[in-house]
């Protein structure tokens, strides 16, 4: 009679602990590969001068808590971290030959926070998916808003980028350059 009742018992088991793994959806083919980064970590006080002056500028009274440069597909930028009146930011400056500008304003939203249309949108692309992060990168130039959303234990590169602009929401096929 036991060896009639294990088979069942052990098929049950398995069952059950195949229900409790609730990892998430594996990414789709064609999820973003972020470029390769060269990566150097800065003191505050060793952030250049042009590089805290388009700062300041960006954000007067931003308090700067550290900086890393990143060298990629041969363009270099700084980002910077501080807080503005208490809030965490993080601002992207890209060297150009007229000096440094700053290209993207980020900060780290609740996925809770982050508008209805994104939400649509990850879900559509990723059925299930729930980031464990969110990073709201506002464009300098163009206003757009990119959400990067990232999967638990993949804490380097966003799993979707989804970008808002002019109330158009869509889901990029590419890493965003920035």
């Amino acid at each position: 009679m036991i060896r009639r009742i294990a088979p069942a018992i052990l098929a049950t088991g398995v069952i059950a602990l195949a229900a409790c793994n609730q990892a998430e959806p594996a990414p789709p083919a064609d999820a973003p590969v972020a470029p390769e980064t060269k990566i150097t970590a800065t003191t505050a006080a060793d952030i250049p001068e042009a590089v805290r002056a388009a700062v300041l500028a960006a954000r007067p009274g931003m308090v700067i808590a550290e900086a890393e440069l990143k060298e990629r597909e041969g363009r270099r930028y700084y980002d910077v971290e501080g807080s503005v009146d208490g809030a965490e930011i993080e601002l992207d400056l890209l060297e150009t030959p007229q000096g440094w500008r700053v290209v993207e304003i980020q900060r780290d939203l609740a996925w809770s926070a982050v508008p209805a249309g994104v939400h649509a949108a990850a879900e559509a692309a990723r059925a299930g998916f729930t980031p464990v992060r969110v990073i709201e990168s506002t464009q300098a130039e163009d206003g757009a808003v990119i959400y990067e959303l990232f999967a638990d234990g993949q804490p380097e590169t966003p799993v979707l980028e989804v970008r808002v602009k002019d109330g158009k929401t869509e889901v990029l096929k590419e890493v965003w350059p920035h």
